[in-house]
């Protein structure tokens, strides 16, 4: 399987890369013509390269392994970059949005152009090819980086869509659906934005361990006869992955090589659930 920061890395390039040349074509033809939805569309590309930008950067940091300063690695790079990309598309979605609804309001024209329907066409063939190769790279690898960029593929593709029916609208003089795809298309931004923000906040504020693996935790200390209880399961994230502290009960007359010996199983036993790197056992005396 190809290393998980050398798959980012490549993905990112891509995106990099298909989104210059898209966003070139697109701001050519947006304002040659004057369409408001190709020209939003265009300045969503701008953003997709910012956030390829984002995923190379984040994903290069995230990559350096642990040090003296940083003793669980550089993982939350990736939220923290990811975190970046979404207060971007947030603000970009904002000013989008604005422009779309002054257009409606003042009955913006503009003129069609087949040059609009081939640029629709080779966005939509390009997002859906980089759609589905970051989404297998971010299922595999369970990079929240990887996540966004591909969501923001796949939106991408559904408002190309939208511009495209702007685009054929214009052939009939019918120009209020470009202004409204613009504004369909800003509040997509908008909401994408809106919840990576919210789940890399969420990482970058300590969010625990879902109910679930907790459970699996309980269960695990279960199949240790000598451990009369858990007292307590605290859990941080590191990343894409979690550091896990786990307080138990045992006989305080078990000798100390008795009670490590059966700390260190159990640590060893939950880090082979997902998504855990490193486990911590404390032991309290009863």
């Amino acid at each position: 399987m190809e290393d998980r920061f050398e798959s980012t890395k490549k993905a990112s390039i891509l995106g990099i890369a298909g989104n210059i040349i898209l966003l070139i074509i697109k701001a050519f033809i947006g304002f040659i013509t004057g369409s408001q939805a190709m020209i939003a569309d265009s300045i969503n590309s701008a953003s997709d390269i910012f956030a390829s930008l984002m995923t190379f950067i984040g994903n290069r940091i995230a990559s350096a392994p642990n040090d003296e300063d940083h003793n669980f690695g550089h993982g939350k790079a990736e939220y923290l970059f990811s975190l970046f990309i979404s207060i971007v598309m947030i603000l970009l979605s904002v000013k989008l949005l604005v422009d779309s609804i002054s257009s409606l309001v003042h009955n913006h024209t503009f003129t069609f152009s087949w040059g609009l329907i081939i640029v629709c066409i080779i966005t939509i063939v390009t997002k859906f090819f980089l759609y589905i190769y970051t989404k297998s790279a971010a299922k595999i690898h369970n990079n929240i980086l990887l996540e966004a960029n591909y969501k923001d593929h796949r939106n991408d593709c559904l408002v190309t869509i939208g511009t495209l029916a702007a685009s054929i609208g214009a052939l009939y003089n019918v120009f209020w659906i470009d202004g409204t795809i613009g504004s369909i298309i800003a509040i997509w931004i908008l909401y994408t934005g809106i919840k990576i923000f919210i789940e890399s906040y969420n990482v970058l504020m300590d969010v625990s361990l879902d109910e679930d693996t907790n459970k699996k935790i309980i269960e695990i200390t279960k199949n240790y006869d000598k451990i009369k209880r858990v007292d307590s399961i605290y859990s941080t994230a590191s990343g894409h992955k979690y550091i896990v502290v786990v307080t138990i009960a045992l006989d305080g007359n078990l000798s100390t090589f008795e009670s490590h010996n059966i700390a260190d199983n159990l640590e060893n036993e939950i880090k082979k659930l997902d998504r855990i790197s490193h486990v911590i056992v404390h032991v309290n005396p009863i």
